[in-house]
C-alpha cells in the first residue's frame, strides 16, 4: 500500500469529467493510495470534498483532470503555496498535462510504483502598484497579458527591464510569458517555443503596430516594468495573469514582473521529454509537408 494521500481536482464542468472522475478514482484505489476530493469535484462522484486550502495541508501530491486550463487554475487557488501537481488530458492540446486520459491505470501505477519525475517550473509574479500605494500581486505559470480590454484603441506600454527603457509597444496588447508560458498565448502571437528549463522570460507584443517591435527574451532574474505612456488615453488597462479574472491599471499605476520565490513541482512521466511533447502535439514529422 503506497504511503501518497492525493487530492484530485477536475474541471468539473467539463462534459465527460464525472466519468473520468471516476476511473481515476477506481485505479487509485486498486493500488492503495488514499484519495480526497476537492469540493467541486467530489459532487461530480457523489463524495464529501473540501476547499483547497484545506486539502494542501493533508496531501502529498494533486492531480488535475482536464486540460492545461484546470491545472492553471489550480496553481491559481493554491495561492502560491505551491505543492506537486500531476496534470490528467483529457482536453484538446496540453503541454503540462504529461499523463493522458484514458490510461488512468498506467497513472496510478506509476504514482504507486515511484515511476516519475518532478520538474521545478518557474512561477512569476505579477503586482500592479497604484499611485496610492496600494498593491496587488498574483502568482502564475504561463504569462501575464496585458490587453486593450473592450477599448477599441491600442494600447500603449512603456517596457523596462531593471530600470533601464526597453521601449514602448503601441499593440493591441503585451505578453510576458515564462519559459513554460511560451508554448501558451506567446507562441499564438508569434513568439519563440522555449524549452521550459531555459531561466527566461519571454515578452511578445501582440498585433504590434510598429513593425520593429518584435519579441524579447529576458533572464528570469531580471524584473521587468510595465507602465501605461503618459500618451495613453485614461481608459483602464486589463491585466491578467494565465487567463484568470483581469485586475485594471492606469496610467501612473506601475506594474512588475518577476519570478516567484516559490516554484511549481510538477510531475511528469519518467520518459517524459519536451522535444517529444512538441512533435507531437505539433504534428511535427520531418516531412516538407
Amino acid at each position: 500500500m503506497s504511503s501518497l494521500t492525493l487530492g484530485l481536482y477536475a474541471h468539473w464542468r467539463k462534459p465527460g469529467a464525472a466519468n473520468s472522475l471516476q476511473a481515476l478514482y477506481e485505479c487509485l484505489q486498486r493500488v492503495g493510495i488514499k484519495t480526497l476530493f476537492e469540493e467541486n469535484s467530489a459532487e461530480l462522484v457523489g463524495l464529501k470534498g473540501q476547499t483547497v486550502d484545506e486539502l494542501r495541508d493533508q496531501v502529498d501530491l494533486f492531480i488535475t483532470i482536464g486540460g492545461d486550463g484546470t491545472l492553471l487554475r489550480l496553481v491559481r487557488d493554491l495561492r502560491g503555496k505551491m505543492k506537486p501537481v500531476m496534470g490528467i488530458n483529457f482536453g484538446s492540446l496540453g503541454f503540462l498535462t504529461g499523463f493522458g486520459g484514458p490510461s488512468y491505470a498506467e497513472a496510478a501505477k506509476a504514482l504507486a510504483s515511484g515511476d516519475y519525475r518532478v520538474e521545478e517550473r518557474t512561477l512569476l509574479e505579477a503586482s500592479v502598484r497604484g499611485l496610492r500605494g496600494q498593491s496587488i500581486s498574483r502568482v502564475g505559470l504561463n504569462d501575464v497579458v496585458v490587453s486593450r480590454g473592450d477599448r477599441s484603441r491600442l494600447v500603449q506600454i512603456e517596457v523596462a527591464i531593471d530600470q533601464v527603457c526597453l521601449t514602448e509597444y503601441n499593440a493591441d496588447g503585451l505578453i510576458v510569458a515564462t519559459s513554460t508560458g511560451s508554448t501558451a498565448y506567446s507562441l499564438s502571437a508569434g513568439g519563440p517555443i522555449v524549452i521550459p528549463n531555459s531561466g527566461i522570460f519571454v515578452v511578445t507584443p501582440i498585433c504590434p503596430h510598429v513593425l520593429t517591435n518584435r519579441s524579447v527574451v529576458v533572464s528570469n532574474r531580471s524584473t521587468i516594468r510595465l507602465k501605461a505612456s503618459h500618451r495613453s488615453v485614461e481608459q483602464p488597462i486589463s491585466l491578467s495573469i494565465d487567463g484568470q479574472e483581469p485586475i485594471h491599471f492606469h496610467v501612473g499605476d506601475e506594474v512588475t514582473v518577476k519570478a516567484a520565490d516559490v516554484t511549481l513541482p510538477l510531475v511528469l512521466p519518467s520518459n517524459f521529454t519536451f522535444a517529444g511533447v512538441l512533435r507531437a502535439k505539433l504534428g511535427w514529422s520531418g516531412t516538407a509537408i
